[in-house]
């Protein structure tokens, strides 16, 4: 039964080390848009489909659109439920498309994360440039410390013009 205590020991130590490490939340706060219940629950919260908006914090212009599952019932309500990873993903040219940052992005950056469990899982969406298409590509996917998850989604956004001016080129503000 020792090895159990010390199996736990390490598990700890590598969630904190990865909490840790993980990337600060680079956008704000998401916007909740609106929610359907999905389960419902006579005396505690039902679980529901919660859509969500984020502005990409590095491209103005553009916003993604991503739906997730909440747990409800008490584990739910406490925050002590593991969300599954089914989620959608939806990103859109809603402006003019500018790069805000004097350094150049990073192909997979993460552009929004956040906890999906109280310690082990989160969700992360991630932006990359398609050069050849002038598109930006956003993935969200769900991970853990030890294992993540194949459930994944990817939106792209091809990079148009807006008003007479002409889009910018995805690959010049992308580190190679």
């Amino acid at each position: 039964m020792m090895w159990l205590h010390g199996l736990t020991a390490k598990a700890a130590a590598i969630a904190f080390v990865a909490m840790a490490a993980a990337p600060a939340w680079v956008a704000e706060d998401p916007d909740r848009i609106f929610d359907k219940s999905t389960v419902w629950r006579p005396l505690t919260p039902n679980d529901k489909l919660v859509v969500y908006g984020i502005d990409d914090p590095e491209v103005a212009g553009v916003a993604c659109h991503y739906t997730q599952p909440e747990k409800g019932g008490i584990r739910g309500s406490l925050g002590l439920a593991e969300d599954v990873s089914d989620i959608s993903l939806a990103c859109r040219q809603v402006g003019p498309v500018s790069f805000k940052g004097k350094d150049k992005l990073r192909q997979g950056e993460v552009v929004f994360s956040e906890r999906r469990s109280l310690i082990f899982k989160s969700m992360q969406i991630v932006r990359g440039c398609d050069v050849k298409r002038n598109t930006l590509i956003y993935m969200v996917y769900s991970d853990k410390v030890i294992q993540g998850s194949p459930k994944n989604s990817t939106s792209t956004v091809p990079l148009m013009p807006w008003g007479t001016e002409p889009p910018p080129k995805c690959g010049d503000f992308f580190k190679e």
